[in-house]
């Protein structure tokens, strides 16, 4: 479905983003793969799906950066035909002890890289009247949880980001989404669930438990694959008129 598309996936070096790296290659788009550690792994196996496949390290906190990597794909590609904007840290600790760098960097890479992919990605999407811009928002994107002041205020202004840039484009075949998962097992929840079960003497299991049941009914992780899958759906003619959606897959999480 997707032959002939490059897809640029920040983050995409593990967890959700490759997952959703691994899910558009397999329906043909080529991929261009952006983050840290183990880089040679994950190109592997996008490369095993049988499309092209290109990397950028660069750092989402500084534009100049994100803006070497655009220049990167067109000169790879061509062009972005779906930008998945995805890349993400975290920090916990109340908002009076928040230390003011770890904002900063939150800021940076969870909302401000978001733009600045998205306003570099633009031109070429209109110009050839076809793109998709995918947000990776979060739950937090739609409700707050204590601790986290830098981590929701990024990810609601994703959601704000998503809902304008799909206005903005609303007559074109340009459209962008948001994802909004809730508990996804990746690296970054992994360190939670670990950090949850030293601190109790409990099992990982019983961690894991206790974790999910905090805030998700379903009691079971949204997986990569699962929003690989509905990144997919974005990007496929069915999604033609789904613009600016915050759309959460988060076990109910939000129904609540």
């Amino acid at each position: 479905m997707l032959k002939g598309k490059t897809a640029l996936v920040t983050g995409s070096t593990s967890g959700i983003g490759l997952g959703i790296a691994k899910a558009l290659a397999a329906q043909g788009a080529n991929i261009v793969l952006n983050g840290f550690g183990d880089v040679e792994g994950p190109k592997a196996e996008i490369a095993a799906l049988g499309v092209k496949v290109a990397y950028h390290g660069a750092d989402m906190s500084k534009p100049a950066e994100i803006e070497d990597m655009i220049k990167f794909v067109q000169a790879q590609f061509g062009q972005v035909d779906i930008l998945v904007n995805n890349a993400g840290i975290q920090h916990v600790a109340r908002v009076e002890n928040f230390p003011i760098e770890r904002w900063d960097a939150i800021i940076a890479i969870n909302m401000s890289s978001a733009f600045h992919a998205t306003r570099l990605a633009l031109p070429a999407m209109q110009k050839a009247n076809w793109g998709r811009i995918i947000n990776v928002a979060s739950v937090h994107g739609l409700v707050a949880s204590a601790e986290k002041s830098a981590y929701v205020t990024a990810k609601h202004g994703v959601v704000g980001l998503t809902k304008v840039t799909a206005l903005e484009n609303a007559t074109t075949g340009v459209t962008c989404n948001a994802i909004c998962p809730g508990w996804v097992l990746t690296p970054l929840v992994q360190k939670q669930v670990d950090a949850k079960a030293a601190a109790g003497g409990i099992s990982n299991a019983e961690a894991t438990k206790q974790l999910l049941g905090e805030k998700e009914p379903s009691l079971q992780f949204t997986t990569p694959e699962e929003l690989g899958a509905l990144a997919v759906f974005f990007c496929s003619p069915a999604g033609n008129n789904v613009r600016g959606v915050a759309w959460n897959m988060d076990g109910g999480w939000t129904a609540q």
